[in-house]
């Protein structure tokens, strides 16, 4: 049999569900044919014609009436593996000893409360993150609504050896053979799971779509009723990018047909690099808060099988992440973003910083903890300050057990403009920090009701 053959094989025998190995045989061929996916500098132009929010009139009415159609789904089927975790990352406390889940639960049930909207919350996980969400979602009973599931599951897929293109075999932990198709499994699981034609039952037209570790992504009345005055299948909700932002996903004009799409950094070739890091040039990214006309998301995948012409992400690694010796093995990915240029019609809306903040290191964790945020009544997080840049010492920090243990006590970082540590330094009560701190040498203890700032530590 040859590699496409083992892999369909195996995902069978693995329970996986058939859309999904269409899907997959069809990004196979594109691999197997050399595809990379590499969006070349030279084939588009930059996204500049971008409706902002805060410029728009909407009227409310359609927008409560927009909201009350709109289901809240979120990815959530990250470990947080970089971080050192081993079960969904949203499950990771994030404010007062709540954790991401907690945060959204209460946003969703306080947007309700505010507008009388049903807003289903309804998890994608996936098989690593199912029972604890589920479990932690418990606490939460009022959240449940008619007819609709709280989750679906994201499909798997079996890792390919990079000569050969054959599914690995990994003996000591099978589980590694396997890997998730990327967010762009999104489309597959909806329409496999049976949970679209659900929401579309359950008399939902919209669905907002967003990462579980990104808290700014709120139900909006505004965005829906601008999103469903628009017409349009597919919206993505894009931000201006900062020196920050030199890297990541941003959506450019394909010269060729017009087409709006998603470059991911995966899909930039590094002759490719500088210009894409070129914030002046490409001025918008993309936050990954997608909005979904349901009724035309079915119609797309009923028309294809369930199988979206979305672009390929050849991503490479080795089978065991953390052994840099284990075989290099290909994994086949999709991003969601990038179903807008299968979307006829789909729209950009420019949004600010406060729809996108998401946690990928300890450093956004720490400032997202810290008094740099306070939440209003709907659960908003609210910058009262400018967020500082935060650099911890990866060889301390980078993981949550570690942080944890060294942050005890988050400092205010209200008055502070950047943190820099290095060194192994666990935080007292009441740390103050104040402009442009850094803290370096061995470690310590800063003590407590101390001040961090450009001139050292005061106590």
């Amino acid at each position: 049999m040859n590699g496409l053959a083992l892999a369909q094989q195996k995902m069978r025998d693995g329970g996986v569900a058939a859309t999904a190995v269409d899907v997959f045989t069809r990004f196979y061929g594109l691999l197997e044919s050399g595809s990379t996916g590499l969006v070349p500098e030279a084939d588009v132009a930059p996204l500049t014609d971008v409706p902002h929010l805060e410029d728009l009139e909407i009227d409310e009415a359609a927008a409560a009436e927009a909201l009350a159609l709109t289901a809240v789904i979120k990815l959530n089927g990250g470990l947080g593996t970089s971080m050192g975790m081993d079960r969904a990352k949203s499950l990771l406390p994030v404010r007062g000893g709540r954790t991401f889940l907690d945060v959204i639960a209460d946003q969703v049930l306080a947007a309700r409360a505010a507008t009388g909207a049903r807003l289903p919350l309804v998890l994608m996980n996936s098989f690593r993150t199912r029972d604890d969400s589920l479990a932690a979602l418990a606490a939460h009973p009022q959240l449940a609504v008619d007819g609709v599931p709280l989750d679906f599951l994201q499909n798997r897929e079996p890792k390919l050896l990079v000569d050969g293109l054959t599914p690995v075999t990994w003996d000591a932990d099978p589980t590694l053979e396997w890997c998730p198709p990327g967010h762009g499994d999104l489309y597959t699981a909806l329409y496999a799971s049976g949970v679209l034609d659900a929401l579309l039952a359950a008399g939902f037209r919209y669905a907002s779509v967003s990462n579980s570790d990104n808290l700014g992504a709120t139900p909006d009345a505004r965005v829906a009723g601008w999103f469903a005055a628009t017409g349009a299948p597919f919206a993505a909700e894009v931000a201006l990018r900062t020196p920050a932002d030199r890297k990541g996903g941003h959506l450019v004009v394909r010269r060729e047909d017009r087409r709006i799409v998603l470059r991911e950094t995966a899909q930039t070739a590094p002759e490719d690099a500088a210009a894409a890091a070129d914030i002046e040039t490409h001025r918008y990214f993309n936050t990954n808060n997608l909005w979904l006309d349901l009724e035309a998301v079915a119609a797309e995948l009923a028309r294809t099988g369930g199988v979206l012409d979305l672009p390929l992400i050849r991503n490479e690694k080795n089978v065991d992440p953390t052994d840099k010796t284990s075989p290099k093995v290909v994994q086949i990915e999709s991003a969601m973003g990038a179903a807008i240029e299968v979307f006829d019609g789909a729209a950009v809306l420019g949004v600010g910083r406060e729809r996108f903040l998401p946690v990928k290191t300890t450093n956004d964790l720490l400032v997202l903890r810290s008094d740099v945020y306070e939440e209003d009544a709907a659960h908003r997080l609210v910058a009262v300050a400018e967020a500082p840049f935060v650099d911890l010492d990866p060889a301390h920090y980078a993981l949550v057990g570690e942080f944890d243990a060294r942050v005890p006590h988050v400092p205010s970082l209200r008055d502070a403009t950047s943190l820099k540590v290095r060194g192994d330094w666990t935080f007292g009560q009441g740390v103050r920090v104040g402009g442009d701190a850094e803290l370096v040498g061995d470690g310590g203890t800063v003590p407590d009701g101390a001040s961090l700032d450009a001139q050292g530590t005061h106590a």
